[in-house]
């Protein structure tokens, strides 16, 4: 237990580390590189030096400019001439995406810096919040609030935002004063939400881990795996008490009842997909209502606290559960997506999670509609390895993660439009946070996990994947299952016996 606790700290020092992107990116690439390189030094040292920004960076919006490094050099790669432009433009593009009519946005806003100061300030309470009698529970209910661990804060970014959008000014310091810029009551009762919907989310992530028996979250070791599954379940009851405490003090009762219903929609959902029968496993409907409650309800709902807080309209109200709504089914569909496309440290849990708890997400539930003897598959039980794999299979024939990043992108079109039908306002802050509000939706679904170097053995005319991160995907077909579409495979003629095939596999 405690060897593990000492691991947990050091990967959360490692992740304070912040290297500037240029010192890791532009010395591997260009420093001794020969005008003509082995191939497979080459990509190495692409491989190697993009992963290694993607662990200090995570995105690879931030890692744009990376296309013109590589272009030059994949034409020293195993006759890669037919393939680097479309590296290029699929890695500047976020990879071939499906594209939806949303908001033109006029310039260029980034959510998460737009509300970082506000958003130190909530995190500082949180972990205030969080402090216990018990020290072993305050350390279990700090886990996921450490400085290096807490992520991005979504949904807090989403509901600060969304009540600057509603006309909830961040006030002014006063001239020549030291204040606090946020410590007006409205704007205090509108971070309040905030906090309570994180510490919910927490709370429902440190249960879900103790029910899937889960190893690792956020990229490091989950708390069931540190402390055990009771300290686990226990700091999950403690966080919502907070929680409760914390929205009692609002003295709204609607509010109130709008997260009480949040809470309750969490506890739904898991149960849905605890106890589906085969009919309800094979229902889109089904799985559409059940990622609503997982996911989409505690947004929706916060949005709409939101709203009623500031003394908005009922309509107005409506406008903002839509937009919350829409948004979550928007990320949850993508998080369906990048669970069959990502790798553990991308998606900071197991890749292919949900397929090996035999849960049926929406890109199988497409290619069930187009090969439904799939469903034989999945009726005999994914815990079975051989199903998964065959389970793969048919989804890499399917256009299952087309159409199902196609369906994201039509719930981001919804939200973008909910944001766009809120009444006018000239206020440039409003303005402002109305179009951070519909980036967050463009950012949603174009989330990928990068790109990674596959090298193939040509082993008896059989294409087998070798140096995969992922060792169930077996062969190309295997591969292919991540979205055919994406991917795409280059040979030397010259070295076929024994030779590499070099693929290119974006996601």
């Amino acid at each position: 237990m405690i060897e593990n606790q000492l691991i947990v700290q050091k990967q959360i020092d490692l992740q304070k580390q912040v290297v500037e992107l240029e010192n890791v990116l532009e010395p591997d690439l260009e420093d001794d590189l020969p005008e003509v390189a082995d191939p497979e030094v080459v990509v190495e040292k692409i491989t190697g030096s993009y992963n290694r920004c993607r662990r200090l960076y995570g995105t690879h919006q931030q890692l744009t400019h990376y296309s013109r490094l590589i272009s030059p050099l994949s034409q020293q790669v195993l006759g890669c001439r037919a393939i680097h432009p479309w590296i290029s433009r699929s890695f500047s593009s976020g990879g071939p995406q499906p594209q939806y009519d949303g908001s033109s946005v006029e310039e260029s806003v980034d959510p998460f810096s737009l509300v970082a100061d506000e958003l130190s300030i909530v995190a500082n309470r949180l972990r205030a919040m969080v402090v216990a009698e018990v020290p072993k529970l305050a350390s279990a209910a700090e886990y996921f609030f450490k400085m290096g661990v807490e992520g991005k804060r979504f949904r807090p970014t989403v509901i600060l935002l969304m009540a600057t959008a509603l006309n909830v000014q961040i006030p002014k310091p006063a001239s020549g004063g030291v204040v606090d810029m946020f410590s007006t009551e409205l704007r205090t009762r509108q971070q309040s939400i905030a906090e309570i919907t994180e510490m919910i989310h927490v709370a429902s992530l440190l249960h879900d881990d103790v029910l899937d028996d889960a190893d690792t979250r956020r990229g490091i070791g989950s708390l069931n795996l540190v402390m055990g599954n009771k300290i686990s379940v226990l700091a999950g009851d403690f966080l919502l008490s907070r929680a409760c405490m914390t929205l009692a003090s609002l003295k709204n009762t609607e509010v109130v009842s709008l997260i009480a219903t949040a809470v309750e929609h969490l506890v739904t959902g898991e149960t849905m997909q605890m106890s589906t029968s085969a009919e309800q496993r094979r229902s889109m409907d089904y799985y559409l209502q059940k990622t609503y409650y997982k996911t989409a309800s505690l947004i929706s709902n916060s949005c709409k606290s939101i709203a009623l807080l500031t003394g908005q309209t009922a309509e107005v109200a409506m406008l903002a559960y839509e937009y919350g709504k829409n948004l979550g089914l928007a990320f949850q569909l993508i998080d369906d997506v990048l669970d069959f496309t990502g790798t553990s440290s991308s998606l900071g849990k197991g890749s292919l999670s949900d397929i090996r708890h035999g849960i049926v997400t929406a890109p199988l539930l497409y290619a069930m509609e187009e090969f439904p003897e799939l469903r034989t598959v999945v009726d005999r039980g994914l815990d079975n390895p051989a199903n998964v794999d065959l389970a793969l299979e048919y989804l890499g024939k399917s256009h299952g993660i087309q159409r199902t990043r196609e369906l994201a992108a039509k719930h981001a079109s919804l939200a973008s439009a909910a944001i766009d039908s809120l009444p006018e306002n000239d206020d440039e802050d409003v303005q402002r946070s109305r179009r951070a509000l519909i980036e967050l939706t463009h950012r949603v679904i174009n989330r990928t996990n990068g790109m990674y170097e596959v090298f193939v053995k040509v082993i008896r005319g059989v294409e087998r994947a070798e140096n995969l991160k992922w060792p169930h995907y077996n062969s190309l077909g295997a591969l292919a299952a991540i979205n055919h579409t994406d991917f795409q495979v280059t040979k030397d003629e010259s070295m076929m016996d024994g030779g590499l095939v070099r693929g290119v596999l974006f996601w």
